[in-house]
């Protein structure tokens, strides 16, 4: 059997570590990609605690919605990339939140704890505030705190679509209100219960033709 030559060994062997070991900067493997996390905590409000994370690669996030005396507990859901891109690119614009102070620090009523969070491998920055002027940052928020709105909507239609039939139309009307003020960043994840609804005989009729309307709407949304 012929012995393979020089350069074929040295080329078997780069290509056998490429296949085989991780990449490598520093000697420590590549850090897998960001995520940022929201978190808002307002004793007496409701709701009392949130937080929110999403994900620089994929549309996996995650979602914790309760009162400060509630079992903590978070649940999954998806943020497309459009929106996730649109969340990093603000982050970036706060430098990722290194060494960053956005609180205006004046005496004014207690808004609830804000933190802004920004994690990737071992690297880690975050800054808190109750109340700011930085507009990155406010716009930041409303897409977290829209989400947040989302998540509920949508909880609470599940629930009494399952255990209230009567009350689905109250729950639909208060998810149309926010939807005529934009507070929902992407309403379309409500399309497929919005659908079930909509052809579901079991509802009362009045909330079936909301349900259509409001997907139909959604659809054709620009």
């Amino acid at each position: 059997m012929m012995k393979p030559t020089l350069p074929r060994c040295a080329f078997l062997c780069c290509l056998a570590a490429l296949l085989c070991a991780p990449l490598l900067v520093g000697g420590a493997a590549t850090p897998s990609g960001a995520k940022l996390t929201y978190r808002r905590v307002f004793p007496s409000s409701s709701p009392e605690f949130i937080e929110i994370t999403v994900r620089e690669e994929g549309d996996a996030a995650s979602f914790e919605i309760r009162q400060l005396d509630e079992e903590p507990g978070a649940a999954p859901f998806e943020v497309g990339a459009a929106l996730r891109g649109k969340l990093f690119a603000l982050a970036g614009e706060l430098n990722n939140f290194q060494g960053l102070d956005l609180d205006v620090h004046r005496k004014i009523a207690n808004l609830g704890e804000k933190t802004l969070r920004w994690e990737r491998g071992t690297e880690a920055h975050e800054t808190k505030f109750n109340y700011t002027l930085n507009a990155a940052a406010n716009e930041m928020m409303q897409i977290f705190e829209g989400l947040a709105r989302q998540q509920e909507h949508l909880t609470t239609l599940e629930r009494r679509s399952k255990y209230d039939r009567l009350g689905v139309n109250d729950a639909l009307l208060q998810f149309e209100t926010d939807l005529n003020r934009n507070l929902l960043p992407e309403p379309q994840r409500a399309l497929g219960l919005l659908e079930q609804i909509a052809d579901d005989t079991r509802f009362v009729e009045v909330a079936r033709q909301r349900a259509r309307a409001l997907a139909e709407r959604i659809r054709h949304a620009k």
